[in-house]
């Protein structure tokens, strides 16, 4: 049994903490938070495409949104040097081909214009590369050189057999499609939904 005094002070305790309770707050005025931990990190800036390139954009979403293969084979042999698949078959037929079995190159050619773009400069021109992750070069698209939402974006866009190709030295494997600074539209290749390239 505890003694008199022992009692005696755990009962003066549990009343102390009880009035604290009880007594009026002190107003909390809150400090300054630090700047460095209110503001978000920085996103990377978004790339503003040229107008001739946003045209020709424009007039591909216009033929692949009436899912049109006729208009985008039209549009494609407007320009000399354009490369739909690495077969030398014509290019409304390899797309003809590639939506009977079950691939709808409108549908892709939409997907891959509403993501992001990058660009390279290829023999003193820039082209629009869509996605962004298309235009990086080999060595800067491993896995371990990209921050965690590109990798990611990485594997939903090429899937683990395009990550591995990645992983022993290839360029980016997946659909993707370009357009010159000067509006010429360079290539559109369906990649691992396709034909290879």
């Amino acid at each position: 049994m505890p003694s008199r005094e022992a009692s005696a002070a755990l009962l003066i305790s549990v009343l102390t903490v009880i009035a604290a309770c009880r007594a009026e707050p002190e107003e909390i005025v809150p400090a300054e938070p630090s700047p460095a931990l209110t503001q978000a990190p920085e996103a990377p800036l978004a790339i503003v495409v040229p107008e001739k390139v946003a045209a020709t954009r424009a007039e591909l979403l216009t033929f692949a949104g009436a899912g049109s293969l006729r208009g985008l084979g039209d549009l494609a042999a407007r320009y000399p040097g354009f490369v739909s698949n690495f077969g030398d078959q014509e290019h409304r037929l390899f797309w003809d081909l590639m939506r009977r079995t079950g691939v709808d190159p409108n549908l892709k050619l939409k997907q891959l214009l509403d993501l992001p773009p990058g660009f390279r400069d290829i023999d003193g021109t820039r082209w629009y590369v869509w996605p962004d992750l298309a235009a990086k070069d080999a060595a800067d698209l491993t896995p371990e050189k990209l921050s965690f939402e590109d990798r990611r974006r990485l594997l939903d866009l090429v899937g683990e057999d395009g990550v591995a190709r990645i992983r022993s030295g290839e360029g980016y494997p997946g659909m993707r499609t370009a357009i010159s600074e000067d509006g010429i539209w360079i290539y559109f290749v369906l990649g691992l939904d396709g034909e290879d390239g």
